[in-house]
């Protein structure tokens, strides 16, 4: 229990919600950035249905699932937490957005572009920490978003194609509609998506927020334990 403190996913009984309604924000949110690529017709897809094809997309989705905790408790985990006690949440989660854009700059076709949304998208998933303080609602959006590009839309997630087996799609068009190479991160629209995502995340967090954000207050001043006046002792005595 202690590590899983440490490493941000504590133990409560509404891990599993927080992280299925964090998996539909996820989804919802690549949904709405590839459907203008689907409206102007910048989509050409192919599909591969033998069984090995089914086989590996169920590798790939262990694999972004456990890729997309490895990069949460990297960046909203222990050392996010130790931040925001150093230099506060405002300027805290504006480090790890930056880091986290940075990172991916070592990507296959990274872009200026590609890195201002993924910092974009650094902010999203620390807001979504700060209304839970936990790690299983940035999890599960992650995670979705990442597999729903790439498993289920079969679209380059971050520059890597390698996700793409039943479904394999190739966009084709101007770099701010569909990202290019690097995929829909590296669309403009995806920008515009994102913080739509947050505006979303807050309303949905409120019940968490409530529940886990809340500090009791403490107690200010000085103790007052001054003795009651003689006349009243005697009173009492009486």
């Amino acid at each position: 229990v202690a590590t899983r403190e440490v490493l941000g996913l504590p133990k409560r009984e509404t891990a599993r919600r927080e992280w299925a309604l964090g998996a539909a924000i996820g989804w919802g949110a690549m949904v709405l950035a590839v459907l203008p690529m689907a409206l102007a017709g910048a989509l050409h897809v192919e599909f591969w249905t033998g069984f090995r094809a089914f086989e590996l997309a169920a590798v790939n989705l262990l694999t972004l699932a456990v890729a997309a905790l490895a990069e949460e408790v990297a960046f909203r985990g222990f050392p996010f937490r130790r931040l925001i006690d150093a230099i506060g949440p405002v300027k805290a989660t504006t480090i790890m957005a930056f880091l986290f854009g940075a990172m991916h700059l070592l990507n296959p076709d990274a872009t200026w572009i590609s890195t201002l949304i993924t910092m974009l998208a650094g902010v999203l998933l620390s807001i979504a920490w700060l209304r839970t303080r936990g790690l299983w609602r940035p999890w599960g959006l992650h995670f979705a978003w990442n597999a729903s590009m790439g498993v289920l839309f079969g679209l380059p997630v971050s520059g890597l194609v390698t996700f793409s087996t039943v479904v394999q799609t190739r966009a084709i068009g101007r770099g701010w509609l569909t990202g290019g190479d690097y995929g829909p991160e590296a669309a403009a629209l995806s920008g515009v998506v994102l913080v739509a995502a947050m505006v979303v995340l807050v309303r949905a967090s409120r019940d968490y927020a409530w529940h886990y954000t809340y500090e009791a207050p403490v107690p200010g001043g000085y103790p007052m334990e001054a003795k009651p006046p003689a006349a009243h002792v005697a009173m009492e005595e009486q």
